[in-house]
């Protein structure tokens, strides 16, 4: 069996790492934003080239706390892509405010700048461009568009760990960037994570403050806030794993090169190559198929574990049926969740078992 990941197969040594650094902090008793929690705020925000970090329960509490520390609440609306995870609709709805849909570029499946220009109205406050699957593009028109709207730029950077434009890391673009790192992130905890990064202090002050009850020192409250904080064993992990990110990123490219250049089956297209090696990170690699379920029924016969990102976009999701769209239509969106389908691209994978997969995927 190929699996989507495989956890099982992360090195004994980073495994006992882990363990010692979890017995570590259990023989501590420093347990709630406690020294594994700073070092792990300081070298992310120093990797990143961002001046501030703040660590949080999830990456939907990291979008959503941004927003509330921008004071974006009710009567305020903030434009997101459909085709996301549905945390990032949910941490617009949570902060108050009003999301509105926009279409996507079927080349990449990446929010389409046109289709939120037909989405802004005098009510906009905020955008959100979701570096989906682990790419980054356009972040200079992304800039332009949001200076002359006088709208907020905010960086949702679940699943782009790593990846640059220009030299420059996602999530240091926008007014904050969001990160998750649940475990199957390209850098991923043992359980829910999140992260923060920004560049104004202010804002980083009121971010530090609202995942933590909203309190400026212990018991004293200025502002209504979560319990959303990092916990210290999954910083602990996160440090460890931390020294991986990279040789881990540059092993999901290596597979993708392969997908790119030996998946040859013409009833299978694949999303565009970039042209800069470092502006995707390969947290997904998706392929686009008319009959994508039977496709993926083929390959499970073929003990190939796939995935699908994401069967259904926001629009068409019970709780956001009502939320308004681009008057277009979000037609690219809805032909993307009728073929996507992810396959395995993680970075545990021998090149013996891609090139399996590609023969599969070939021979369907």
């Amino acid at each position: 069996m190929i699996y989507f990941n495989n956890f099982n197969r992360f090195p004994d040594e980073l495994v006992a790492e882990e363990l010692s650094a979890i017995e570590k902090v259990i023989k501590s008793g420093n347990y709630i934003l406690g020294p594994e929690v700073n070092l792990f705020e300081n070298d992310w925000a120093a990797l990143c080239g961002a001046k501030y970090a703040v660590g949080v329960g999830n990456g939907m509490d990291a979008i959503q706390i941004g927003l509330m520390a921008l004071k974006i609440r009710a009567g305020d609306e903030v434009i997101l892509p459909s085709i996301s995870a549905f945390a990032t609709v949910l941490s617009v709805i949570n902060a108050g405010a009003t999301p509105v849909f926009a279409d996507i570029n079927p080349q990449t499946a990446l929010m389409s700048i046109e289709s939120v220009k037909r989405c802004i109205s005098k009510k906009t406050k905020a955008l959100i461009v979701v570096h989906l699957y682990g790419q980054i593009k356009n972040m200079q028109d992304w800039l332009k568009l949001t200076k002359k709207s006088n709208l907020k730029l905010i960086e949702d950077c679940a699943q782009s760990h790593l990846a640059m434009e220009k030299n420059k890391y996602c999530g240091t673009f926008g007014v904050y960037g969001a990160f998750s790192f649940y475990p199957t992130k390209n850098l991923g905890a043992i359980g829910d994570a999140g992260i923060v990064l920004c560049n104004d202090k202010n804002l980083y002050d009121d971010i530090k403050m609202l995942r933590n009850y909203g309190q400026s020192e212990r018991y004293f409250h200025p502002h209504l806030g979560l319990n959303s904080r990092l916990d210290e064993l999954q910083a602990a992990v996160l440090n460890v794993k931390l020294k991986t990110l990279k040789s881990y990123n540059n092993r999901r490219k290596e597979i993708a090169k392969l997908y790119f250049k030996k998946i040859k089956n013409k009833k299978i297209s694949l999303l565009s190559e970039p042209l800069d090696g470092k502006a995707h990170v390969y947290h997904l690699f998706v392929i686009l198929c008319e009959d994508r379920n039977e496709l993926q029924s083929y390959l499970t016969r073929k003990n190939i574990e796939t995935l699908i990102h994401y069967p259904l976009p926001l629009h068409f999701q019970e709780p956001c049926k009502s939320i308004r769209t681009d008057p277009n239509g979000l037609s690219f969106s809805e032909l993307h969740a009728r073929k996507c389908l992810s396959i395995p691209c993680n970075p545990q994978m021998s090149d013996d078992e891609v090139l399996h997969v590609i023969d599969i995927i070939n021979s369907y």
